[in-house]
């Protein structure tokens, strides 16, 4: 029993002081860059028309409570595992779950627009990031 205790101690300060875990239960999008892999996501967002308005948590997670943190969770443990054993799509890819948070999210916030626009907005198979896909990563200087 001590070495199973033992074991989750470790991981726990691995998780935490090392690869800053405390850092993920922020809003703070530094943190989304303190893996390697993510630093050209967050220089892409720093020069988006969204970073005066918008960190990653808001397009990638759902709003606020258990579903907000419950993902952040979900993610932090899928991407902790990919990056510690490398097997992942370089570059990153989003899943088809946060595709659909971000898609929601797009629409939560431009829900003026998305009204406005009648079937475009709302028809089925129509995406936001389907079209807008660089909106919050522009690559382009």
């Amino acid at each position: 029993m001590s070495a199973v205790l033992g074991v989750a101690l470790g991981l726990g300060a691995f998780t935490f002081v090392y690869a800053r875990g405390a850092s993920y239960l922020s809003d703070d999008p530094a943190a989304c860059a303190n893996c390697h892999v993510m630093r050209p996501q967050f220089e892409a967002w720093q020069k988006s028309s969204h970073h005066a308005v918008a960190v990653c948590n808001d397009c990638h997670a759902p709003p606020g409570g258990v579903a907000k943190y419950y993902t952040k969770a979900l993610n932090g443990y899928h991407h902790s595992l990919a990056f510690t054993t490398g097997d992942f799509h370089e570059p990153i890819r989003i899943t088809s779950r946060n595709r659909a948070i971000t898609e929601a999210q797009c629409r939560r916030c431009h829900a003026a627009t998305v009204d406005a626009m009648g079937p475009h907005g709302g028809g089925a198979g129509v995406s936001c990031i389907r079209c807008h896909d660089s909106v919050g990563h522009r690559t382009a200087d």
